[in-house]
């Protein structure tokens, strides 16, 4: 589907999915039903999917016209739905499937943006504790211990002291077998929401305890959001170009989070793409987008506008 879309009825049966299988399942849940409810008001035939494998197989016999991906981390954001989707022949929402698959891949996506002269932390892939002390002399610390693809923060540790750094190593490859240790920034975090081809105002993000966890993201009501941030125009505009530049370098389409960190002398370091942002009643991109003078409403209805285009503009579009 291309160009702007009047008419509710024109969306056909449109299935939100949601739930999943993986760590996110209760976020996606959370996000689903956000915006099942705001296409509904809107007129929209939409109805929620809660995705089993099963459910997914029988998809495309159920009669529905296209799929709002609202599935968080694997199993539904790495590019495994968008497959199956694609064989279906089922327009969908969001970034298509080498996209998907390398953005929730945080080592490819770093390889990506390096190659590509994109600031992100120096890193190393950490393979086993044995590893633990040339790491330490090799980055420096504190340091943050990540899974390379997993979302929400899940099995990440910030490690101040060597003597941590195993067990961060061991809770990480709980959820990933691909555990990267990146540098920590000190310094403030920002996140660049893209909406089609556009980056949305950034907002700055300050947590009580430093980490912007599951809990300070979903539960905590201590976190506070700046939007608008406290940057200057000029340096917010160049910021938002850079993330939308990181946006097109893997492939992404329709629309994404971005997030950064400015170091103490104001550069910045990317951390990550989030293909399938949340869209709970903490989340960024809703935040964002009403800065604009987008509503919630609005904003799912202009992400539905794309389901299709994942497929038109990967055959024609430019990373660079």
């Amino acid at each position: 589907m291309t160009g702007r879309v009047n008419d509710p009825q024109a969306f056909g049966r449109v299935a939100v999915l949601m739930g999943g299988w993986s760590a996110e399942r209760q976020v996606s849940l959370w996000s689903g039903q956000a915006v099942v409810d705001a296409l509904r008001r809107q007129g929209v035939d939409a109805e929620g999917v809660d995705v089993s494998r099963e459910r997914l197989l029988r998809l495309p016999r159920e009669g529905f016209d296209r799929a709002f991906i609202a599935l968080h981390g694997p199993g539904g954001e790495d590019g495994v739905v968008q497959g199956l989707l694609e064989v279906a022949g089922l327009p969908y929402t969001g970034s298509g499937v080498l996209a998907s698959a390398l953005a929730m891949d945080k080592l490819r996506t770093k390889l990506v943006w390096s190659a590509m002269g994109i600031p992100t932390p120096p890193y190393r892939v950490m393979h086993s504790t044995a590893e633990a002390q040339a790491i330490v002399a090799a980055l420096g610390l504190p340091l943050f211990v990540k899974p390379a693809t997993e979302g929400s923060t899940f099995g990440v540790t910030k490690v101040t002291e060597a003597q941590s750094l195993p067990h961060a190593f061991a809770l990480a490859r709980e959820y990933a077998p691909t555990v990267l240790v990146e540098r920590f920034i000190a310094g403030p975090e920002y996140t660049a929401s893209i909406l089609g081809r556009e980056a949305l105002p950034l907002i700055r993000i300050d947590t009580a305890g430093g980490l912007y966890d599951f809990e300070a993201k979903y539960q905590s009501e201590s976190t506070r959001y700046q939007c608008p941030c406290d940057l200057p125009d000029e340096r917010e505009a160049a910021l938002r170009a850079l993330s939308l530049r990181a946006f097109d370098a893997l492939g992404a389409q329709g629309w994404g989070r971005i997030d950064l960190m400015l170091d103490s002398a104001g550069a910045p370091w990317l951390l990550e793409l989030n293909t399938v942002p949340g869209m709970t009643s903490h989340s960024l991109v809703p935040m964002a987008a009403k800065a604009s003078g987008i509503s919630f409403e609005e904003l799912v209805w202009r992400i539905l506008e794309t389901a299709g285009n994942n497929k038109e503009e990967a055959r024609h579009g430019d990373a660079g």
